[in-house]
């Protein structure tokens, strides 16, 4: 059975957390399975020495997804919280292992985690960690998280990670939390199928998907790991596609073998969060219709 989930509209959503609340709890209501919010720590001015031609900026406002979720874990009881993604490398494993860890808990077990590499350099020289060494520190971050979510105390001893004799508290209520993969690139699509519990297309398409789930699968195989017990997280995006077009879609991604599906509603030209809710209600129709 398929799950259908929500793109949080981060950029669009405003600053009112009453009117986040209200999304999602809507979102909920209306029957979705997860929600999924992506992640970026800061933005660039596109007017700085050298330039910026980044997707984003300073002027776009990015809610941050483990604090946005500890605050919807009270507010929600079902709908699963999913990170599309977390830019981990740029991150402190530890703490982030341990902030999964406390959405897991508070929502009592509905946490999703979802990671990729990230493009964006200027984040990573903020946040103090490298840019150009992400890849290589990805995988150990994978493995470390996983082993303080599932033991009280470790000992680990990476190339990257040293841990003596230490442990996070409170542990997770999913031991260990489900990571899912971003990025479409061979060594992201390598990773995912060694590591991961599923893949998320991201902005993709399922047209422009299908070379790439392809490619996923063969190294599935090379890995060993059964294709049918890994996830696939599919996007529509409503500013390519009208509702006419969201049964086929939909169906597309069941034929590449999704397991989710999600809607999103940014830059569809919406000038409210009313205009993003009669979407999400009109393709959470389409796809009760689609079964």
């Amino acid at each position: 059975m398929t799950k259908f989930g929500v793109v949080f509209p981060q950029r669009e959503i405003g600053n009112d957390p009453a009117a986040i609340a209200d999304y999602a709890q809507t979102i909920e209501g209306l029957g979705y399975d997860y929600l999924l919010s992506y992640d970026h720590v800061l933005g660039a001015n596109p007017d700085r020495p050298g330039g910026w031609h980044g997707p984003y900026t300073y002027r776009d406002a990015f809610h941050e997804p483990f604090v946005l979720y500890g605050y919807l874990a009270g507010l929600t009881q079902r709908i699963e919280l999913t990170t599309g993604i977390i830019i981990l490398p740029q991150r402190q494993t530890a703490l982030v292992a341990k902030q999964a860890a406390q959405v897991d808990l508070l929502s009592g077990g509905r946490l999703r985690l979802g990671v990729g590499a990230g493009w964006n350099p200027v984040e990573y020289e903020a946040l103090n960690e490298d840019f150009h060494t992400r890849g290589q520190r990805y995988d150990e971050q994978v493995q470390l998280m996983r082993a303080l979510w599932t033991q009280p105390l470790i000992t680990f001893k990476g190339q990257y990670h040293s841990v003596p004799d230490a442990g996070i508290n409170p542990l997770p209520v999913q031991r260990p939390i489900p990571v899912w993969f971003g990025g479409s690139a061979p060594a992201a699509l390598k990773r995912a199928a060694r590591l991961g519990d599923g893949w998320m297309a991201g902005g993709l398409s399922a047209e422009n998907g299908e070379g790439v789930v392809v490619q996923l699968r063969s190294y599935l195989a090379a890995a060993g790991r059964d294709a049918s017990a890994f996830g696939i997280d599919g996007w529509i995006s409503a500013n390519r596609a009208g509702p006419e077009a969201w049964p086929d879609l939909i169906q597309q991604w069941r034929n590449l073998g999704a397991t989710h599906i999600g809607i999103n509603t940014m830059d569809a030209g919406y000038t409210s969060v009313a205009q993003h809710l009669e979407t999400v209600r009109r393709f959470k129709k389409v796809a009760d219709a689609a079964g």
